[in-house]
């Protein structure tokens, strides 16, 4: 967390040059997200440009935002807020009962409705 004397947390990352890339698949890591209050979003994206790391830029995901950082050998680091939330909406009390899509992929219902499984 960033300011205000509340917990404090550090994240170490060793840099191997000689490692392989990481890679998509079996037994890699995709990403790994990390949670901020919403109040300290425009922080981190501000230090983030303040240490000239690149980065995603702030991207809203309708349900939360989001900051992403590659770390040296390809995994995905994101720093997420706690808010809106998923009952943003729909009702907390039949959340997760059917397949809501935010607003930017409504559009592509039918295609996403058709690759999903149901789960038994």
């Amino acid at each position: 967390m960033m300011g205000g004397g509340g917990p404090h947390a550090e994240l170490h990352v060793a840099v191997q040059p000689d490692l392989p890339m990481v890679g998509q698949g079996a037994g890699g890591v995709h990403h790994v997200a990390f949670r901020t209050p919403d109040v300290n979003y425009d922080a981190w994206a501000e230090r983030l440009t303040e240490f000239d790391v690149p980065n995603s830029g702030k991207v809203d995901r309708y349900w939360f935002r989001s900051l992403y950082v590659r770390e040296p050998n390809g995994v995905l680091f994101e720093i997420a807020t706690d808010g809106p939330g998923f009952a943003v909406d729909e009702d907390p009390a039949t959340l997760g009962e059917h397949v809501v899509l935010p607003p930017f992929l409504e559009a592509h219902r039918p295609q996403i409705l058709a690759n999903l499984k149901p789960i038994d």
